[in-house]
């Protein structure tokens, strides 16, 4: 004879491993609220400077210039910021190239006065220099560059610990790209490491991989960014402002839901089976007898 509150005990148990089984594996991240307008990312990139965050000031300055509807002097302002944190890392090569493409806009330009000596001999030798080879790259409307594009599909999930394959295709018009940059971290915070991409200027295709180490719940945070041959941006997919990325699952452990008793934990199943026997389920006849086991996972 079963008594009435088995009979309702058994029913309550499958629910309760239904509901289990249902429960979601990941909770997608929340997706990027949306690119900051120029101006805010120069603001940014020059309180960064300010802070003496020069590496990620390049990031967000970088970012700011491959947007499109820069006014011509957003680009001005993030060619100087730019030019002003190479020269702070004396990474000369850069910090010319970044003068260079701010002469081609304005050849007129002069830093002021009040600026450090050091900044102000640099700009002026480079543009002697600049000067002294003809004015190269000087931006007309008869000649101004068409704007190359970086197309990319960001992966729907990837696997905790395994390598993510990333594609992607530049449309260069002019063939001034040199080579793609791989930006990536895990979750929200922190620095992207960078890593060069195998790049075929011949038609423009694009292969990366992200790292196991960096591929772990809730998500890893990437971007794409096409350099010039002078290392100047060209075009990004996605951004330090706002990354793509990629959801990563906490691993499976099955349909089990815990429920604690007495300092352990006794999974749905365990509950389950033994509502089923003690409702008598296990039974053939008046003298049979059935084990049921009933496992108890402790968490210290």
């Amino acid at each position: 004879m079963t008594s009435p509150f088995l009979r309702r005990l058994t029913p309550l148990a499958l629910v309760a491993a239904v509901h289990a089984c249902a429960l979601p594996v990941l909770a997608q991240p929340p997706r990027p609220s949306g690119a900051q307008p120029s101006h805010d990312l120069i603001q940014r990139g020059r309180d960064l400077f300010d802070d003496q965050e020069y590496e990620e000031s390049i990031q967000t300055l970088s970012g700011a210039l491959v947007r499109p509807n820069n006014t011509k002097p957003q680009k001005i302002e993030i060619y100087r910021l730019l030019a002003l944190n190479y020269i702070t890392l004396n990474r000369k090569d850069e910090a010319e190239s970044a003068v260079r493409g701010l002469l081609a806009l304005d050849p007129t330009y002069a830093l002021p006065r009040t600026e450090s000596p050091r900044f102000r001999d640099f700009f002026a030798a480079v543009r002697a220099k600049w000067e002294a080879e003809g004015r190269p790259g000087l931006v007309t409307e008869e000649n101004t560059p068409k704007p190359a594009t970086l197309k990319h599909t960001s992966p729907a999930e990837a696997k905790p610990g395994e390598e993510v394959v990333l594609t992607a295709q530049l449309d260069d018009p002019d063939h001034r790209a040199a080579g793609v940059e791989l930006f990536y971290r895990h979750g929200s915070d922190g620095r992207f490491s960078e890593v060069t991409t195998q790049f075929d200027a011949s038609d423009g295709s694009v292969r990366a991989t992200l790292p196991p180490s960096v591929v772990q719940p809730p998500f890893v945070a990437y971007y794409l960014l096409a350099r010039d041959k002078n290392g100047l941006p060209l075009a990004s997919s996605g951004d330090a402002d706002a990354p793509l990325r990629i959801p990563v699952p906490e691993p499976s452990h099955g349909w089990v839901l815990p429920v604690a008793i007495g300092g352990g934990v006794l999974g749905a199943a365990g509950l389950v089976l033994g509502g089923l026997a003690l409702a008598g389920a296990f039974k053939s006849g008046a003298k049979a007898q059935s084990t049921v086991n009933i496992g108890v996972m402790s968490f210290h």
